[in-house]
């Protein structure tokens, strides 16, 4: 990963701390870990034109995991969409910045997402509507390992080998804990890549915060005629912050003013 990378990187993960300290944003720590994952995806994957955030051959991104709504946020603000500091407004009254995307989100937010589960369906029958009308666009999910235990997942795991849905790609977000304890512990997840891999997906499994790694499994050379494309991306809850990582308390709690500070200091940033 190049400096320039590492600098925005680092940038996104010191605002959604700032930001969650703020406006008492809680869950922060599933933003941190998807910010390598949106990172690749809108600067270096997607065919996507931010001053024209409705272009209509654009490739689209839909968020599942709703709550973790911060991350992409700073990824579309940091990537050109709006101003990045726009997005301080993050939860505060008649900001478009919601805590979960809603009806009037901010320009490159493709979908609402406050309950989970939908937006791997809504991908698959957008992919499915792009290839009767010929588009050239690619559909791209993001699910959380929790999000996994809604049924819906399955059916759209089904529908879309089913239906050669080659423009449709999931990226599972698998860092291991949901709101109540360990994802595995309370769900059979395992074997994740060849869960996917037996419903018909060309699948890969990736470490989701190597961004050269995910470069390489997300290109295009990588996809398989007729198959849709699932990629498996190992993460740490909370990464990039020593004392978030893999820490559950974080998925509610906010930070205080000194631990924005410390975050600042192993971050670089200071």
């Amino acid at each position: 990963m190049n400096t320039e990378a590492k600098q925005i990187i680092a940038n996104i993960r010191q605002q959604l701390v700032e930001v969650s300290n703020k406006n008492k944003v809680p869950h922060l720590a599933c933003s941190l870990s998807s910010v390598e994952i949106l990172y690749t995806l809108y600067f270096h994957i997607m065919n996507i034109r931010p001053e024209q955030p409705d272009w209509a051959d654009r490739d689209r991104f839909l968020l599942g995991k709703g709550h973790a709504a911060a991350v992409l946020y700073s990824v579309l603000g940091f990537r050109g969409y709006f101003a990045p500091e726009q997005v301080m407004t993050l939860g505060q009254n008649g900001s478009a910045f919601e805590e979960h995307p809603g009806k009037n989100p901010p320009p490159g937010v493709e979908n609402i997402s406050g309950s989970l589960g939908h937006a791997l369906g809504l991908a698959t029958g957008m992919a499915k509507a792009a290839k009767i009308a010929g588009s050239n666009a690619h559909f791209y999910a993001l699910v959380g390992d929790g999000e996994l235990n809604e049924g819906t997942n399955w059916e759209a795991a089904m529908f879309a080998p089913a239906n050669g849905l080659d423009n449709l790609t999931v990226v599972v977000d698998f860092n291991k804990l949901q709101g109540t304890g360990r994802s595995c512990e309370i769900m059979q997840l395992e074997n994740m890549e060849d869960k996917w891999k037996a419903f018909g997906w060309n699948t890969s499994r990736v470490d989701g915060h190597n961004v050269d790694a995910l470069h390489e499994v997300l290109k295009a050379d990588n996809i398989v005629a007729g198959k849709p494309r699932a990629i498996v991306a190992d993460t740490i809850k909370g990464a990039g912050v020593s004392f978030m990582e893999d820490d559950n308390n974080w998925h509610y709690r906010i930070p205080t003013v000194e631990e924005v500070d410390a975050v600042a200091k192993e971050l670089g940033l200071v």
